[in-house]
């Protein structure tokens, strides 16, 4: 298992259109995660302009599938995302555990 980090660069009008995408975007996120496939998402703020989608799968697809399905994407929301494989080490979920 490895980490994947999908990262999200919203349009400028992102926060005024959420509202009428947000229940659907969130509903396909909670299946995600009820699959063990979405540990963490969430916006960065001041300024919200990039949004974080933490993954753990066997390779990138998982991510990709999400952005793909994903209303904010599709809809315009998001202007640009990028799915990197993140080399978690120190924490109790880390990826590749390193203690010296």
């Amino acid at each position: 298992m490895a980490h994947y980090l999908l990262t999200y660069h919203v349009a400028a009008d992102y926060l005024e259109r959420r509202p009428q995408f947000r229940t659907e975007h969130l509903a396909l996120a909670w299946i995600f995660a009820g699959r063990g496939e979405l540990v963490l998402a969430g916006a960065l703020e001041d300024p919200v302009d990039t949004a974080c989608l933490l993954f753990a799968s066997e390779g990138p697809e998982v991510a990709e599938a999400f952005a793909k399905a994903d209303p904010y994407v599709r809809e315009g929301l998001v202007e640009r995302w990028t799915v990197r494989r993140w080399n978690t080490v120190v924490g109790e979920l880390a990826a590749n555990p390193v203690y010296s």
